[in-house]
């Protein structure tokens, strides 16, 4: 069965968040949908682990790995979008935790020529720690978690974002207060057809860094081809599990970006298919 979203998660070896992930997955009120696991060559033992565990969930699973080589999140996206099979891609990280109407929305706002991009909501350090799956699956992040976070933000002046948290349903509201602005897509909570993905050839594997250039990228050639990032504030959540900030290298991947917009670039050739926009034609990727 062919199903029409598939879920991509960027994930490296943290099996109990990914089991947090999947523990919200199940309550998604949206259900036709796969998951596809972007691994970045996580330990032989997770991988086993993920095996063992796949099968006890009601959504299919696909897991793709390569061996561990550094930061190579992009290789292992573009090694996803090819084993997907869903028409619309979500892309999520694998700390973060979607809300359960979260694959609804991203399918029902899907548009011609757009790119949808969600907001999410700090977790603080405390309350990742208080985390366990039985929470999770009895909805403590939909509200119990608004107040412990409130109180981080007002008297531990901890960047929580709390503000992403507030969902406005009503229909009449939302034409009101949420408007279609052009923003930045975020890597950890954005949605595309896969056949605007693929005109571009995916992520460029160059960006061998995180933090900055590997979805600013992408986000930059698919404007350049006239598909443009929509944000969806007060609609679009998910909850980011609380982490230390990556020590990164910004200047190989700022030097990159530049070049690359330097030349307005819309395919790369260090994507998908490896070689010149030519050469693509010839090649069949799996759609």
């Amino acid at each position: 069965m062919v199903h029409p979203v598939s879920l991509i998660i960027s994930f490296y070896n943290k099996i109990d968040l990914l089991l947090f992930v999947f523990a919200a997955l199940e309550r998604q009120t949206f259900r036709d949908f796969e998951v596809v696991i972007a691994d970045d060559g996580s330990k032989p033992e997770i991988v086993q682990e993920i095996n063992r565990i796949r099968s006890n969930y009601s959504f299919p699973i696909k897991h793709v790995w390569h061996e561990d080589n550094g930061w190579q999140k992009n290789k292992s996206l573009n090694e996803a979008i090819v084993a997907s099979e869903g028409e619309y891609l979500v892309f999520i990280d694998g700390d973060c935790i979607p809300h359960p109407k979260f694959l609804q929305e991203h399918f029902e706002n899907r548009a011609e020529n757009r790119v949808i991009s969600g907001r999410r909501v700090f977790l603080t350090e405390k309350i990742s720690k208080s985390l366990t799956l039985k929470r999770i699956q009895n909805g403590y992040l939909d509200f119990q978690v608004a107040f412990p976070l409130l109180m981080d933000t007002i008297f531990h002046s901890k960047k929580t974002e709390l503000e992403n948290m507030i969902r406005i349903r009503n229909k009449i509201l939302r034409k009101l207060f949420i408007k279609e602005k052009i923003r930045n897509v975020i890597g950890c909570n954005f949605s595309a057809w896969k056949k605007d993905i693929l005109k571009i050839n995916g992520f460029d594997e160059r960006y061998r860094y995180p933090g900055f250039g590997e979805d600013c990228d992408l986000d930059e050639r698919l404007r350049r081809t006239g598909v443009f990032p929509c944000s969806k504030k007060h609609l679009i959540t998910e909850y980011h599990f609380f982490h230390k900030h990556f020590d990164t290298l910004y200047e190989p991947n700022m030097l990159l970006w530049n070049e690359k917009k330097l030349n307005y670039e819309t395919y790369t050739v260090y994507g998908i298919i490896k070689g010149s926009e030519n050469e693509k034609k010839e090649t069949e990727v799996k759609r």
